[in-house]
């Protein structure tokens, strides 16, 4: 497995457990486990940065919730040592993103600039909100940080060749 940083990409977080017999519930960053589902082997990123590729016996839906069963976690007490950990697959084992969807490793360090050509610093963070994402800009420079909405009426292109992305604020966004 490529652990190399470009090579994986998050895409969701363990939550906690459920049931007594090592059960983990997955916090997905998509909301999608198709990829998931055909993955044999999957890669946990625990809290302290340290990576542990681990067999992935079953991913399902189950009540509201994604549920996975790994090899080597069969009780409560095991599973719990798992939570918090990052789940991450090789970019290889995902579909492509969508017309104007992206991977959030993709966007974070790029360089964002208003159509008018301030430069506002680099995504450092993305949130996840209810209705959208916000990507939390800041300038290294002066510690100045936007918090940009991902919205269509705000971004307005993203290269990701050039590391760039542009937008268009809101009237009085980076006044805050």
């Amino acid at each position: 497995m490529d652990v190399s940083n470009n090579n994986l990409i998050a895409v969701g977080r363990i939550s906690g457990t459920h049931g007594i017999r090592g059960q983990l519930r997955l916090h997905s960053y998509s909301g999608n486990l198709e990829s998931l589902q055909a993955a044999k082997t999957i890669l946990l990123r625990f809290p302290a940065g340290v990576t542990r590729q681990i067999q992935l016996k079953r991913a399902a839906y189950h009540s509201g919730k994604f549920l996975l069963t790994l090899d080597g976690f069969d009780t409560i007490e095991k599973a719990q040592e798992l939570a918090g950990c990052e789940l991450l697959l090789q970019r290889d084992q995902l579909p492509p993103p969508e017309a104007d969807e992206y991977y959030w490793q993709d966007l974070l360090g790029l360089k964002v600039v208003t159509t008018e050509g301030q430069q506002l610093g680099c995504i450092k963070e993305i949130m996840e909100t209810g209705a959208n994402d916000v990507y939390l800009v800041r300038d290294e420079a002066t510690r100045r940080e936007y918090l940009i909405p991902a919205i269509a009426s705000v971004i307005t292109s993203v290269n990701l060749q050039t590391g760039c992305m542009t937008i268009t604020p809101l009237e009085g966004l980076l006044d805050l």
